[in-house]
């Protein structure tokens, strides 16, 4: 079996790109999913977040209040640096049980979308790495439509490693300035022609 990555900044298409997988029955798997599911009430990685950063990150039901640790972790490396050293290895083992009940289920390919793949040093983990590109303008459109603030989009681009890093460390490229027939176009020519 085939394990792909994909990556790229903020912005850059990796949600459409997993739900062109998904629509062509390839198995895709987000690591926002795990990273959401890692902090759920009762999972030792909420609480670890607890005991650090305190109950004021907590939503009055007990679950976390994700924007709340964005606001510290986006302003804060060394907050960021505590969240991902706490959660990261969390996902990651979710991620190769999933990985491993595809191999087990005949699966001949399978991806993983995670934007910090570089940053956490797990790319050794995958056959190929797929980036997806786009220029910073598209990028600030895009999160401006998502209803981010100019201050917001600057700390979590800052956050991450500048896509030329990942485009050099990554063996497929895709770029993602056009519309959803190109960045499908791209995708068929490096999923579709698997034996």
């Amino acid at each position: 079996m085939r394990a792909y990555a994909i990556t790229g900044g903020i912005g850059m298409g990796k949600s459409a790109a997993a739900d062109w997988l998904k629509d062509h029955g390839i198995p895709v798997l987000d690591s926002d999913d795990l990273a959401r599911d890692v902090v759920l009430p009762g999972e030792p990685g909420l609480q670890k977040l607890v005991d650090h950063f305190g109950k004021g990150i907590l939503c009055s039901d007990g679950t976390l209040d994700r924007a709340a640790v964005a606001k510290i972790v986006f302003q804060d490396a060394a907050a960021r640096k505590f969240l991902e050293q706490t959660l990261h290895p969390l996902i990651r083992e979710r991620w190769l049980l999933w990985k491993q009940q595809c191999e087990d289920n005949g699966g001949k390919i399978c991806v993983v979308i995670i934007p910090l793949l570089f940053e956490t040093g797990m790319e050794s983990d995958f056959d190929a790495v797929i980036c997806l590109k786009t220029t910073p303008e598209v990028q600030r459109q895009r999160l401006l439509k998502r209803g981010m603030s100019e201050e917001d989009i600057q700390g979590r681009i800052m956050s991450q490693w500048p896509i030329e890093e990942k485009i050099r460390r990554s063996q497929f490229i895709v770029d993602n300035n056009g519309t959803l027939e190109e960045l499908a176009a791209q995708l068929e020519k490096i999923f579709l022609k698997q034996d």
